[in-house]
């Protein structure tokens, strides 16, 4: 689907602002954050638009290896978008993820996980979390119910916040908010099985880090 003309302006403009910001401390000699970085930026604004950060913003996976160790992965994400209502109780969130980004430390295991067996990512190499409501403890995000669509396959899936906070980026002098957020699902639900009957558990555990900024200064 390709995003409205004023979404796609403000995709560009958020990203220059990125980008020139990268630039600006990868050039500098020294940098040091000004006053503004550490001053308390409230919770994320009534009635605002946010962009998911991909730099700051990236989905792993724990899941157990014959009862011993524990198998990890992480995902980069494509782009992202969370809207507050007016009211800045409630909102919605939209985040597309490169699951042919995955990448667990290990080359062998990276094409694995990506062929049939697991995600297939030749005919599935996006996944996404889409939430039509958001939950708040005052002006802390706590829960975030949604849908995770991996495989073709939709179900409801909620992100629990474990952390949350917002701040004033020093480096673009936009409020920024984000946090961790936690879930365990069954992977069998989207169709991934592979080696259920042979050590590898169903459960696995999904932790996320997302960043957003406010696209309004």
């Amino acid at each position: 689907m390709t995003p409205p003309p004023t979404a796609m302006k403000t995709k560009l403009l958020l990203a220059a602002l990125l980008s020139a910001a990268a630039v600006t401390a990868a050039t500098a000699q020294e940098y040091t954050a000004p006053p503004v970085a550490v001053k308390p930026a409230g919770g994320p604004k009534k009635n605002a638009n946010y962009v998911v950060d991909p730099t700051h913003t990236f989905v792993m996976y724990e899941m157990g290896h014959y009862g011993t160790t524990t198998n990890r992965g992480r995902f980069s994400t494509k782009d992202g978008s969370v809207q507050i209502d007016g009211a800045g109780t409630s909102g919605k969130v939209d985040i597309t993820m490169d699951i042919s980004s995955i990448n667990t430390g290990v080359d062998l295991l990276n094409r694995h996980v990506q062929s049939k067996d697991f995600f297939n990512v030749a005919e599935f190499p996006t996944g996404r979390f889409v939430a039509e409501r958001i939950d708040f403890s005052g002006d802390k995000v706590a829960d975030v119910p949604g849908t995770l669509t991996l495989m073709g396959q939709t179900k409801p899936v909620t992100l629990k916040a474990v952390r949350f906070n917002c701040y004033l980026s020093p480096l673009i002098n936009r409020q920024v908010c984000g946090g961790d957020f936690e879930t365990t699902v069954e992977r069998s639900d989207w169709g991934i099985t592979w080696g259920l009957n042979f050590g590898f558990e169903n459960k696995v555990k999904l932790l996320v880090q997302v960043e957003a900024v406010n696209v309004q200064p």
